[in-house]
């Protein structure tokens, strides 16, 4: 049972305290999301470069469980209008997409600036605001520029300069327009894709070393892309742009700059202290490798990180550790750089410590065991309490959450999903006094779901992948979240 607790600062200074437990707070933003590989298609359209995502399924159809590629996918280049009318009707405030690096900068590089690529954008833009939808933009979803990977991708140092460089062309086109700006979608899952998974581009096979100098140049990527925004871009580009944690009705001119990580909660699979640890590690290991260096006072990894890794290093004979080493300076201009906290939750996974695992690796590293992970409405109510616990005085947006199934439109398990995790996001807001400030249901419709190709569907629409306009239908569970996002609220009795 869930013990009353004191409200946070900021949750009383939003007025949550006083909100029904059933009530979305006044300003709460509601929506959806999508990812520029995942719907749009147009792959070699308008001038778009290759990204490491159209060179590993071209080449290397066989990685993942599925078949098939985003060179079409839903083709949102082409029907983004009627995806806006997609999301008109579920009522959505806000819509989280993400920007194509090769449609904007093919190269990857300002050799090449692509003006198509911006009209589009720029199009998708207008036509959301201009039907009562705020864009929320993430910067990168994984679809690196080839160009770019052939230097090493996002293991070389220098990627966090072509990183500012492509996110100075995003606020300079686009930043009159768009306040809600994601740097970076799930960096855990991307950084694996220099580990030892080869399911996700660009299939390097370095585990252990790959994935930390990955995790280090995205680190200072972030840092400086905000810093960059809070400088030169979020009080020009609006005289009354503030803070998040400063206003927060949605509509409103604020400019916010965040990441989002994904995180699956840990439970201890047995309560004892030795399980317990472990499952701290695994969190440390996997979100508080982002979080710590961003959202925590003295900034840096996490201690439980750098001690393992560093004495692992060591114990294999290296001169250096695996993980590198933040100068002062960026600790300085990384600390403190997000205006919220995003996070992506679909599972909780039970702990155990563990010594298995290949050396050298995160998962050696880390030491746990993770058993398969459960949809747990509880668990996401813990990672909100979590997050706030661990990252205080933080707006925080959930940025996806959901349930994948086979197909199909009578998705009653969908609703069901749904009905139990926005039931523990109310209790955690209006009860626990956690300062989550939005929701987003993933996904607007079925798409691409990278290593599981198409055999996974996500979408409150269903796509047709086999015609040839990718008819979308609403699925049971449109009806049921529209509802939601209209009236505000969930039926009182989910909650007695």
């Amino acid at each position: 049972m869930w013990a009353a607790v004191v409200f946070s600062a900021a949750a009383l200074a939003l007025g949550y305290a006083q909100t029904a437990v059933n009530r979305f707070p006044d300003g709460f933003m509601l929506g959806t999301g999508s990812s520029a590989y995942q719907v749009e298609g147009a792959w070699n359209e308008d001038g778009k470069g290759e990204s490491i995502w159209d060179r590993m399924t071209h080449e290397n159809p066989e990685y993942g469980l599925g078949d098939g590629n985003g060179d079409v996918a839903c083709d949102s280049y082409h029907k983004y209008k009627e995806d806006v009318q997609l999301l008109k009707a579920l009522n959505a405030d806000v819509y989280r997409f993400s920007i194509s690096w090769t449609r904007i900068l093919p190269t990857g590089d300002l050799d090449v600036i692509n003006q198509p690529g911006i009209d589009y954008y720029n199009n998708l833009i207008n036509e959301l605001l201009a039907n009562g939808i705020q864009p929320m933009v993430t910067m990168y979803h994984w679809d690196l520029p080839q160009a770019l990977q052939y230097i090493g991708g996002w293991t070389n140092p220098l990627l966090a300069d072509y990183f500012v460089e492509y996110a100075r062309v995003l606020f300079e086109n686009f930043g009159d327009r768009v306040k809600w700006w994601v740097t970076f979608g799930e960096p855990a899952q991307f950084v694996s894709g220099y580990a030892d998974n080869r399911d996700y581009a660009p299939s390097q096979n370095a585990p252990g070393v790959g994935d930390y100098l990955a995790t280090h140049t995205v680190l200072r990527a972030h840092g400086r892309a905000y810093r960059l925004y809070d400088r030169q871009y979020r009080a020009a580009q609006n005289g009354t742009c503030r803070r998040v944690t400063d206003q927060l009705t949605v509509g409103a001119a604020v400019c916010s700059v965040g990441i989002v990580l994904d995180i699956q909660f840990a439970e201890p699979a047995v309560n004892d202290s030795e399980h317990r640890a472990a499952a701290d590690r695994e969190l440390q290991f996997n979100a508080g490798i982002f979080a710590h260096p961003i959202f925590t006072k003295e900034g840096d990894y996490p201690a439980v990180v750098r001690q393992r890794v560093d004495a692992n290093s060591a114990a294999e004979g290296r001169p250096r550790s695996r993980l590198p080493t933040f100068t002062q300076e960026e600790i300085d201009y990384v600390r403190g750089s997000a205006d919220f906290f995003g996070v992506n939750n679909f599972r909780t996974g039970y702990v155990s410590p563990s010594d298995i695992g290949i050396s050298p690796s995160k998962a050696k590293d880390t030491g746990v065991i993770v058993g398969t992970g459960e949809r747990s409405a509880e668990g996401f109510r813990k990672l909100l309490n979590w997050i706030a616990a661990e990252y205080p005085g933080y707006p925080i947006i959930v940025t996806a959450n959901g349930l994948p199934d086979s197909g199909g439109v009578n998705d009653q398990n969908r609703i069901y999903t749904y009905t139990r995790f926005l039931t523990a996001l109310l209790q955690a807001v209006n009860t626990d006094g956690v300062p989550v400030v939005g929701y987003h249901a993933w996904s607007l419709m079925d798409s691409f779901e990278w290593n599981y190709r198409f055999e996974v569907k996500r979408g409150l629409y269903e796509v047709d992948f086999e015609s040839a306009n990718k008819t979308r239908t609403p699925k049971a569970s449109l009806a049921f979240m529209s509802q939601i996002y209209k009236s505000r609220e969930l039926p009182l009795e989910h909650f007695q």
